[in-house]
């Protein structure tokens, strides 16, 4: 057999695919995204063995319908972009989770932390089309923000610890 096989490349429809969180504030919801990130994608269903995502996160591109709770999360007590301008996740292994999905377990690094992080996988082919195969990929998680350094001082208490992020990516083969 021939070890040259690879998993299939995807290029990400940035105008079709979204990056999203959803918080709290003194126990109230809300939602942002980031409008800005940069994805290398391996994903072959058949073997997850060769698959690989690799996401750059611009975090200067946060956007939570709230330009004085955006400004916030620019500021060195959460994100401090001019010192740590992208959040980077890197797939380590694929496999079955134990409700029987698909898990990507990789590390994120957000500021100057790097953590464990397994994201719950869904990926969807949608077919062939004149420019090749095209697909969606879903993928979930929740973050600790305090594990990330992301405000840490009791300035920021009545934020919600938890954060859950959803990426949307829709896809077309390379």
């Amino acid at each position: 057999m021939s070890s040259s096989a690879t998993a299939s490349d995807w290029q990400v429809d940035a105008a079709k695919s979204s990056l999203t969180f959803k918080g709290s504030y003194q126990n109230g919801p809300f939602e942002g995204k980031f409008g800005k990130f940069e994805t290398a994608i391996a994903f072959d269903e058949t073997d997850v063995a060769k698959d690989k995502f690799d996401v750059q996160v611009t975090v200067t591109s946060v956007d939570t319908q709230s330009a004085e709770r955006d400004d916030t999360l620019r500021t060195p007590d959460f994100f401090d972009p001019a010192k740590f301008p992208r959040a980077h996740f890197v797939s380590q292994s694929f496999g079955k989770g134990a409700d029987g999905g698909l898990e990507a377990k990789g590390t994120l690094t957000i500021r100057d932390q790097t953590k464990p992080v397994t994201l719950k996988v869904h990926f969807a082919a949608s077919g062939s089309t004149g420019s090749g195969d095209t697909a969606t990929l879903d993928v979930d998680t929740t973050l600790n923000r305090l594990d990330f350094g992301l405000g840490t001082s009791k300035d920021w208490i009545d934020i919600g610890k938890d954060v859950s992020v959803h990426g949307h990516l829709v896809l077309t083969g390379k």
